[in-house]
């Protein structure tokens, strides 16, 4: 009887040894990483888990293959996760939001598995602010600042620039792009390009150089021999004037493309005037037009189309603008600001503009003699424009005039480009190599 209850007794223990060896494996092996989720019945990329944490810039979003790219902008370096219906997306609030609502430029805090580059959660960061629509913006690269409607912001050592999911440079925007600005505290961290910029080239247009050229209300330009005009993308009603001709067509400009508009056949014919009447307030204002002084006391003849018109007074803000001549009478008031206490009026420089001198931008260059010079040296082979006046071949210099300018670079077969560079006022050369441009 003895040996019957030790036999059971001896069985009960040898049981519960073999339960206790059995939950501790059980233990071990749900959380061993050399095993599968397959051998565990535990998925390491199920939602909630993660290994790392960031803050990072949305670079670009593939919804086909369910990827994103990030920019870490603290190391300046990329990279890029999967995510799927497991992924938490929300605002900065906490709100929860569809992929379709996040866009490239976005600043947003993540939590990921790196080990299978997955990505767990993402929330607008709570630290950001953004700007959209921004139109009047200048850049300082030098100096690393941006201005926004002449508000001053530092511009992030690893500040990204994006257009059409592809990052770029600073020298890439044109002040005729539309942004949207993203950054934490007083720093911007992203720029999206949400309305960039095309070119427009003439051609077969002998009759309409020295004339002028608008695209819509977004620009105007005198025209010159092989223009190449930065215009933002769009659909535009082109107008051409010159001496007796004039023509309108519509045109669409896409985002880094360039189209060519054949105006060879338009012909000039016969030369229309207008008398223009100027009431000009102060009275002893001088009047120039293109360039030159005018009694605008007295009616003034005026051939149709666009004219430069300058108004100067002693203690007033000088005044200059465009008017356009299209009927055979029409009346001009012009009504001048007074000047600044602290502001000089420059009559010098004021009394030689004329209309040749005028940038895509209305920038006056100075006609000052310049002996620094701008050399670009690639990419060889290469058209250059500087604000839209053809200046030559790669390599190429030509003199240095300080201030904001366009460079466009066009080359048959290959997708013309146009960078926009700061130029100082010292008396030092400056060298440009520009990257390659991209095969059409």
């Amino acid at each position: 009887m003895k040996k019957i209850i030790l036999f059971i007794l001896l069985t009960l223990m040898s049981l519960l040894f073999s339960a206790c060896s059995f939950t501790d494996n059980k233990k071990e092996i749900q959380f061993s990483d050399s095993q599968t989720s397959k051998e565990t019945g535990y998925n390491r990329e199920a939602a909630g888990f993660y290994d790392s944490a960031d803050t990072s810039v949305i670079i670009s979003i593939v919804p086909e293959e369910k990827k994103i790219t990030f920019h870490n902008f603290k190391i300046g370096k990329n990279y890029t996760l999967k995510y799927d219906g497991a992924t938490v997306i929300s605002d900065k609030y906490g709100t929860g939001m569809a992929m379709t609502q996040v866009s490239p430029g976005d600043i947003v805090d993540i939590t990921f598995y790196k080990l299978a580059k997955r990505l767990n959660t993402m929330a607008l960061s709570s630290q950001s602010w953004d700007f959209s629509n921004v139109r009047k913006f200048e850049i300082s690269s030098n100096q690393r600042k941006f201005y926004i409607a002449e508000e001053e912001y530092a511009l992030h050592e690893n500040v990204v620039v994006i257009s059409d999911n592809q990052q770029g440079e600073l020298t890439d925007l044109n002040q005729c792009d539309i942004l949207s600005v993203r950054g934490i505290d007083h720093e911007i961290m992203s720029i999206n390009v949400e309305k960039g910029h095309g070119y427009l080239r003439l051609t077969n247009e002998e009759y309409f150089v020295g004339g002028w050229i608008e695209v819509g209300q977004e620009l105007i330009q005198p025209i010159t021999d092989d223009m190449l005009l930065v215009v933002p993308e769009g659909t535009y009603q082109v107008l051409l004037t010159n001496t007796g001709i004039e023509t309108t067509r519509e045109i669409t400009i896409e985002r880094n493309g360039e189209i060519e508009l054949d105006v060879g056949d338009v012909t000039p014919a016969e030369k229309k005037f207008g008398q223009i009447l100027f009431s000009v307030s102060p009275t002893d204002a001088q009047i120039y037009l293109d360039g030159t002084l005018t009694d605008a006391k007295k009616p003034v003849s005026l051939e149709y189309g666009i004219h430069q018109m300058i108004a100067k007074a002693e203690g007033y803000e000088t005044l200059s603008q465009y008017i356009k001549v299209g009927q055979e009478y029409a009346n001009i008031n012009i009504e001048m600001e007074t000047s600044k206490e602290d502001q000089e009026v420059d009559t010098e420089n004021s009394a030689s503009v004329s209309a040749n001198t005028v940038t895509s931008n209305n920038t006056v260059l100075s006609s000052t003699n310049q002996t620094s010079k701008i050399f670009i040296e690639a990419p060889e082979g290469a058209e250059v424009y500087l604000d839209t006046n053809y200046v030559g071949i790669v390599p190429i210099s030509f003199d240095k005039t300080a201030g904001t300018h366009v460079i466009t670079l066009r080359k048959s077969g290959f997708v013309t480009k146009s960078y926009t560079i700061q130029v100082d006022s010292t008396k030092k050369d400056i060298t440009y190599s520009f990257s390659n441009l991209n095969s059409e």
